[in-house]
């Protein structure tokens, strides 16, 4: 069964919308690296209307001008690109299509089709609000960088219960970005203060 894997920059703060002010000044060598990686694991790209508009306005021209993005641009090109939209589309990006159906209905599917190795939700916070919920994410992989944003959309909305969540791998870059992926669990047992204050120590 394919795995689903949500990647995203985010702050640390938790806001995941991003703004080039605060998320360019810390991409370099290693972030690239670590993108690349996310990318080599999957064939199908499950990506919400707003992360299309700015891929496609952007990648097609890029693998056009031929500079040193193209190849990572024609890669972005020959994927298969699943978009969630919640009106039709007309398509200018090669190889994508509109979800059909339940968006949930629709990734179990694709999770379940042997032609399909893996499915990366770049960005796209609703999509993948919609998908945790449901238990269709496989793993959480995130970009942490060290600002607080302050403003803009958060990758976890309030809800009745928490996420819980264990830590696959923890990579610190030179500028202090940490990548760290999650993969969702159980809930650990219960546990009341007194449990734990004998681990409490004073000064």
């Amino acid at each position: 069964m394919a795995k689903v894997v949500s990647t995203l920059f985010i702050s640390a703060d938790g806001v995941a919308e991003i703004d080039p002010d605060w998320h360019l000044p810390y991409f370099d060598e290693n972030m690239g690296r670590a993108v690349g990686e996310d990318y080599d694991t999957a064939d199908v790209l499950l990506i919400g209307r707003e992360t299309y508009d700015s891929f496609a306005g952007a990648w097609p021209d890029r693998e056009a001008a031929g500079g040193e993005d193209a190849a990572f641009a024609k890669e972005l090109g020959d994927m298969r690109k699943v978009v969630v939209s919640r009106q039709p589309l007309v398509f200018s990006w090669r190889n994508s299509e509109l979800v059909e159906g339940d968006l949930v209905e629709a990734v179990a599917a694709l999770k379940a089709d042997a032609d399909v190795r893996g499915i990366l939700i770049p960005g796209s916070i609703s999509v993948v609000r919609q998908l945790l919920a449901a238990g269709l994410v496989d793993e959480l992989r995130l970009l942490v960088h060290p600002v607080a944003a302050r403003k803009g959309r958060r990758l976890f909305d309030d809800g009745d219960a928490p996420y819980h969540l264990r830590v696959l791998a923890t990579e610190v870059f030179p500028t202090g970005v940490i990548r760290v992926n999650y993969a969702p669990t159980a809930a650990p047992a219960k546990v009341g203060y007194d449990d734990v204050k004998a681990e409490v120590t004073t000064a």
